[in-house]
């Protein structure tokens, strides 16, 4: 088809304008508007809504008071924190695992995901050398389960919980969200997870689950420890997010592109693969725009009709 082209006809004399003439603030006005609409029509904006104001809940306990009696470890450790956004209802949920290699760290609500549409949990859980494997795979199980139970009386809807963190947190994503074992320990189906975006985690078995064994960490292995050990078809969507594969620990990016090839391999469909290029291991900042943006795609598409 030929392109056509509009050129004012020029008359002789007084040029006259086919357009009409718009004052600056009307155009203003109208750029806000159309900024305005364009933004509160993005569903996690929508279900922020308007009403309660934003709040932050600290120290919630997720492990029924039986199961930490006589515990004094676990009842300070099995405890998390919420950021409700301003007006929260039936909004995304964001379970945020702090990093630190399974041995240190703990709960933060990340600055860069506040102010989104979407609530953030960030719990705490035990750690090596105070406990061993499983355990802080179980703790994490446990506060994923609570979100499932809770989140509805804080603004957030039970279909739209997503699982993240870096490093360890990572791991603990992918752990909980694959190996269906930990969920199901609470009568839940990690299939009922809207999306899982680890930031920089092992897939193999990790090193401190290795140190445990009297393993080094420069030699890998995959059990039933290790994520890639329980890559399935009918997993949630995964976002794998790493470093610079010449920056990252110890082949890190390599450990994640084996897992999404895996997961292609057996059919699932919904894997991707980011590295953020000219960053190490502390790839935080350039990956939370990422996750931020994958929680608002995938809850469209599971809010559309």
């Amino acid at each position: 088809m030929k392109t056509q082209h509009f050129i004012p006809k020029l008359h002789m004399g007084k040029a006259r304008n086919p357009f009409p003439r718009i004052s600056p603030t009307i155009m203003l006005r109208a750029l806000c508007l159309t900024y305005f609409l364009g933004y509160m029509s993005d569903p996690a904006v929508m279900a922020a809504g308007k009403g309660s104001p934003e709040v932050l809940l600290k120290d919630i306990a997720y492990r029924p008071a039986n199961e930490l009696q006589g515990n004094a470890y676990a009842e300070a450790r099995c405890k998390l924190d919420i950021y409700v956004p301003e007006g929260a209802t039936q909004a995304p949920s964001v379970v945020w695992f702090h990093g630190g290699g399974l041995r240190s760290g703990n709960k933060q609500i990340p600055e860069r995901l506040k102010g989104q549409g979407m609530i953030v949990v960030a719990p705490n859980y035990r750690m090596f050398p105070k406990i061993k494997s499983p355990v802080y795979i179980q703790d994490a199980a446990a506060a994923v389960a609570w979100v499932f139970k809770h989140i509805e009386k804080h603004g957030g809807s039970p279909d739209l919980v997503f699982l993240s963190g870096h490093s360890a947190g990572g791991y603990l994503t992918s752990m909980v969200g694959l190996d269906k074992q930990w969920l199901a320990a609470h009568q839940m189906d990690a299939n009922q997870i809207a999306g899982l975006i680890p930031f920089s985690g092992h897939t193999i078995t990790h090193f401190t689950v290795r140190e445990e064994r009297g393993i080094s960490g420069k030699q890998p292995i995959i059990d039933a420890m290790a994520p890639l050990y329980h890559v399935r078809k009918d997993a949630p969507p995964l976002v794998l997010i790493t470093g610079d594969r010449e920056m990252e620990l110890l082949g890190r990016y390599e450990e994640n592109a084996y897992m999404m090839r895996m997961m292609k391999v057996v059919g699932h469909e919904a894997t991707t693969l980011y590295e953020m290029q000219g960053y190490g291991h502390g790839m935080t900042e350039p990956a939370f725009p990422v996750l931020i943006r994958q929680v608002k795609a995938m809850t469209r598409l599971r809010s559309a009709p």
